[in-house]
């Protein structure tokens, strides 16, 4: 273990001590075995839901632990950290604040007991299309009203973990572009029943990627779903939407101070124990100072990643802080990845390792699930005045 480590270690730290309890049942050979099959982790998310951990955002009304997405985030934060791909399952944790903050009573009583209890999957969210890209506003997938249902029809992409979950959020456009007054409007989002929809107008086609990431292109072909199943009111949901998006984005950015902490801890211990020329390579400046560095910049961005949580739990705006906080968490951990590496030399590509593997995982974040340029742009736009520059 790296020094103290203050704030990750004494931090929730009950809560801490019952996800690695749990992590240390799914060892590196379990998630080597995983990646190189390039299967869904079943057994570990089973697990994750048996012990509570993945009904961690649902009120106990309805069945789960009723705690707070700081909490939550510490969770992904310990899954990442125990050398696991919290990637799996994280969707569940940000999903849940859509239907948590704008659902009906009638949908939160009907679906939440359930998902609690593992019966149910609310996994998947379907926003980003091919042709729009990060323009969400552009979106083609269409939901046309008639009589007590939605008639469905479009295309999305990238749409994760869909293969194993049964429910799905999805953002479509209910009133034409052409039609309204800011690009923002005439958006819903609706939840869809995989299991009803699935050879009825829903068809979907996995994506292969770098990483052992379950993500799929989905097709809407006339699928119909019940206009009972609209979240909140027709044409907000992207306003809606937004507070699931930030969500996912502290959410990220704790799996990243997970990785980063592992990348920190894996090449600490290598560069202690690896001898060359007669002494530790880590007793070389040249292998220690960027190992410390890396280690200051987690640290820091940590710091960000618990103060967006914090806003996001007093329901205060926190779209910023969401932003910078996946950036710069997604930035330390992959500075960290390469110090990794670096310290490992050749032995970091072996899959042995894990260095390899978590290289691959911690990489994706800093282009999903919003790039590294939109953020910027945000920032300088939304915070700092700068005029718009796309």
């Amino acid at each position: 273990m790296v020094g103290s480590m203050i704030s990750a270690e004494t931090s929730h730290a009950a809560l801490r001590e019952g996800v690695r309890s749990l992590c240390a049942q799914f060892d590196s050979a379990y998630w080597q075995k995983v990646d190189e099959a390039r299967d869904y982790p079943e057994a570990f998310v089973d697990a994750l839901t048996k012990a509570g951990w993945m009904a961690a955002l649902i009120p106990e009304e309805f069945g789960g632990s009723g705690l707070s997405l700081t909490e939550a985030s510490v969770i992904m934060e310990e899954v990442t950290r125990s050398g696991g791909n919290a990637g799996c399952c994280h969707g569940q944790m940000y999903n849940m604040n859509t239907l948590l903050r704008h659902g009906s009573a009638e949908q939160k009583k009907k679906y939440l007991p359930r998902i609690a209890s593992g019966e149910l999957r609310l996994q998947s969210m379907g926003v980003t299309e091919p042709t729009a890209g990060t323009d969400t506003t552009r979106i083609k997938t269409v939901a046309v009203k008639k009589g007590d249902r939605y008639v469905v029809n479009g295309q999305k992409v990238w749409t994760s973990r869909l293969q194993h979950s049964e429910l799905m959020i999805l953002l479509a456009r209910t009133t034409p572009l052409s039609e309204v007054k800011k690009k923002s409007e005439g958006m819903s989002i609706f939840l869809v029943d995989k299991r009803e929809a699935l050879h009825r107008g829903l068809s979907m086609k996995p994506i292969r990627n770098m990483v052992n990431h379950e993500t799929n292109e989905v097709f809407f072909d006339n699928l119909e779903i019940p206009a009972e199943n609209l979240i909140g009111e027709e044409g907000k949901g992207f306003k809606y939407i937004l507070d699931g998006l930030n969500a996912e984005r502290i959410l990220i950015a704790s799996e990243c101070i997970g990785d980063g902490y592992w990348f920190i801890e894996k090449a600490t211990r290598y560069a202690k124990e690896r001898v060359v020329f007669d002494r530790p390579i880590g007793q070389n400046q040249g292998v220690q100072f960027p190992i410390a560095e890396a280690y200051m910049e987690i640290e820091a961005a940590n710091l960000m990643r618990y103060k967006a949580a914090a806003l996001f739990d007093q329901k205060k705006h926190c779209g910023a802080e969401a932003n910078m906080a996946k950036h710069l968490c997604a930035k330390a951990s992959w500075d960290a990845a390469n110090v990794c590496i670096q310290t490992f030399g050749g032995f970091g590509f072996a899959a042995e390792y894990d260095v390899e593997r978590k290289f691959r995982e911690t990489r994706l974040y800093l282009v999903a699930p919003i790039s590294t340029n939109l953020i910027l742009s945000y920032v300088a736009e939304h915070v700092l005045g700068l005029p718009r520059s796309f």
